[in-house]
């Protein structure tokens, strides 16, 4: 008997082929943005048909939020063009066996809890820096879920509420408009124009600050550009913030640091956080680290969610 996990992110569509031992087999995706809502939908029950499984037990889904758990959907996503997304029914319909899904985050959390860093950990906390940023947080042993399935998002928790910055979402100063891979580029453009310093960034961009990305920005940090190291040590500090945010709200003893901006660069990301995060902390600081799953935890989550599912679903 098999199991299908799925990993609906902002970029990519993620699905694998799993036991209780863990997962054999993944294919990966761009996400597709051109064909409509549904396009989403048929493109992940195409990726599932081609494990060429004979037989499925269960299927769980990690999906970008926010999402809606009674209706199987995801709405309103800053990162998708699409206000609707049905996910729950379309592959209960192609593959006629139980489908439980969780925001990607909470599922994260829940594949830490049962497969990485969160083994035997009661209070714990995960944090993504991907095209957006969120969170998933268990505590006292619990999964917390919330009414509608969007509990612990975190990446819309304001950091300053007078920045420049507006959200995704449409709100300003959230953690989100400074932090994730889609606005980045909007927090180092912000302080080039304040500073108006020459830097290798804006040369890697081609002098062309419309071009600056979060990719730009960590490699002219890599290579010792000042410029680039002063952002990115802004950013810890605000990073250092959200975290303490986190660590304040749940008390976690266990804090992991996923999603593409943090696993491709561990040590820009980790270590300001590190330096910066005991002058905002009112509890006491838990141990906080990259994540072992690497890119695999959202699809871990979802082996976890198929397999033994949290007591909502029971």
């Amino acid at each position: 008997m098999s199991y299908v996990a799925v990993d609906i992110g902002a970029t990519n569509v993620r699905v694998a082929s799993a036991d209780k031992d863990g997962i054999s087999r993944k294919l990966s995706e761009v996400t597709d943005r051109d064909n409509g809502a549904i396009g989403v939908s048929q493109q992940i029950v195409r990726m599932i048909s081609s494990l060429g499984l004979y037989e499925i037990s269960t299927i769980g889904v990690g999906s970008i939020g926010p999402v809606d758990l009674a209706s199987g959907i995801i709405v309103n996503t800053p990162n998708f063009p699409f206000e609707r997304v049905p996910v729950v029914e379309p592959l209960n319909e192609a593959f006629d066996v139980p489908v439980r899904m969780l925001n990607d985050c909470a599922a994260a959390v829940l594949g830490e809890h049962t497969f990485g860093a969160g083994r035997g950990v009661d209070n714990l906390a995960y944090v993504t820096f991907s095209t957006g940023l969120g969170g998933g947080a268990i505590v006292d042993g619990h999964l917390l879920v919330g009414k509608d399935g969007n509990a612990v998002e975190i990446g819309h928790l304001t950091i300053d509420p007078h920045s420049p910055l507006v959200c995704g979402c449409g709100c300003r100063g959230h953690w989100e408009a400074h932090s994730s891979g889609d606005n980045l580029p909007n927090f180092v453009r912000l302080y080039l124009r304040e500073e108006d310093e020459s830097s290798l960034i804006t040369e890697l961009a081609g002098s062309d600050r419309d071009a600056i990305t979060a990719e730009i920005l960590f490699r002219a940090a890599q290579e010792g550009d000042p410029t680039a190291l002063r952002i990115v040590s802004q950013l810890g500090e605000v990073n250092a913030i959200g975290v303490a945010n986190v660590v304040n709200a749940f008390d976690p003893e266990v804090v992991t640091i996923g999603g593409s901006i943090a696993l491709e660069n561990p040590d820009l990301i980790l270590n300001p956080i590190l330096e910066n995060i005991d002058r905002h902390l009112i509890n006491r600081r838990p141990e906080i680290m990259i994540t072992p799953l690497g890119s695999d935890a959202v699809l871990y989550g979802a082996l976890a969610l198929a397999i033994s599912p949290p007591e909502i679903f029971v």
